[in-house]
């Protein structure tokens, strides 16, 4: 009963802070900058939009090839269709609850494809490792190639939040990493001393398997393309936005620069809140605001931008969710079929 009251506040949290935004963001805007953006938009290359889902549609099609790569070394090969599917019904859930998504396509496979959830939960979190690296890599090139614009803004943010705006306060961060320390002394104590609990070792279990999951990176068969496929996920998120500058005339004239700039913040607002819910567009608009475009023309492009996102995922996500059934239902057919003269012969 705690767990599920947690999770709905959670839950409530996100939402309420995405309405929030949203209400922020909208509330301020007048009718003259109304018509603003409502001119923007039906002034707007619609047919760019089709390029962009397909940037973006290929980005979680390589998103379920690194994901499947992961599973190898468990010694899983689940189709990549079923794979595929999970992953665009993960990124549904993950607009009605955070992070829902991550175990609903471990549910999804393991139904499937009768590979254990509990292992899948390693490879997800080796997923957000690599994800976290990549953002953070995103970060650092887009501060160090715009130092004048982003880099000042940055450094002042991070001096603040370590040291007050007076530098890095080091003995803070040592107090967390020796809290962290001793932490993992009491669990490693914990789990010692109650080992014949029922509960306890079921705990165990499940960190066995997720640490097997996280482990099997060193294993892996295919680094390359581990490699590859992780790299071309961000690429594919840049040039979605970097194709979708071009819908919008305002916005056209910007180059690769200020679109590393929108993937660094825009990335952060879908983390910030369930689907980028009213955070992404806030984000995507202040961004361009730094590089000359207007307020109304920042909100519309940040509105379009989360749109357009949106409703892929939904749609995707929807469609599969019926396509899913419909394929599996169709495959264990056919395997009937194919066995029953082998089973005739027996007989």
């Amino acid at each position: 009963m705690n767990k599920k009251i947690l999770n709905l506040v959670q839950y409530m949290v996100f939402l309420g802070i995405g309405i929030f935004l949203v209400w922020w963001s909208i509330g301020k805007i007048s009718h003259k900058d109304w018509l603003d953006i409502k001119g923007a938009w039906l002034q707007a290359n619609y047919w760019l939009i089709l390029p962009v889902v397909l940037a973006l549609l290929i980005s979680h099609f390589s998103r379920a090839v690194r994901w499947k790569i992961l599973m190898q070394p468990l010694g899983y090969n689940p189709s990549i269709l079923n794979t595929y599917l999970a992953v665009l019904v993960g990124y549904f859930a993950n607009l009605a609850v955070p992070r829902l998504g991550e175990v609903l396509k471990c549910t999804i496979l393991s139904r499937y494809e009768k590979v254990p959830a509990d292992k899948l939960v390693g490879t997800i979190v080796a997923e957000r490792a690599f994800d976290m690296v990549c953002l953070v890599i995103v970060v650092a090139i887009t501060i160090f190639t715009q130092v004048d614009i982003i880099g000042g803004f940055a450094s002042e943010m991070f001096g603040k939040m370590l040291g007050g705006g007076g530098g890095p306060a080091w003995w803070k961060i040592l107090i967390v990493v020796a809290a962290l320390a001793i932490m993992l002394v009491l669990l490693k104590w914990f789990f010692k001393k109650f080992a014949h609990i029922n509960l306890v070792q079921k705990i165990k279990n499940v960190i066995r398997n997720i640490w097997h999951g996280l482990t099997s990176i060193r294993y892996l068969q295919n680094k390359g393309w581990f490699l590859f496929h992780t790299a071309l996920i961000w690429i594919l998120y840049l040039a979605s936005i970097r194709i979708g500058m071009y819908a919008m005339q305002e916005t056209s004239g910007y180059g690769m620069k200020e679109s590393l700039s929108v993937l660094t913040m825009g990335s952060i607002g879908m983390i910030a809140t369930q689907g980028g819910i009213g955070a992404y567009p806030v984000l995507v608009q202040e961004t361009m605001m730094l590089y000359g475009l207007s307020e109304n023309m920042g909100k519309a492009f940040g509105w379009l931008l989360w749109l357009v996102q949106f409703f892929m995922v939904l749609l995707a996500g929807a469609a599969s969710l019926v396509i899913l059934p419909a394929i599996n239902r169709k495959k264990k057919n056919e395997k009937h079929i194919d066995h029953q003269p082998e089973d005739i012969l027996e007989k």
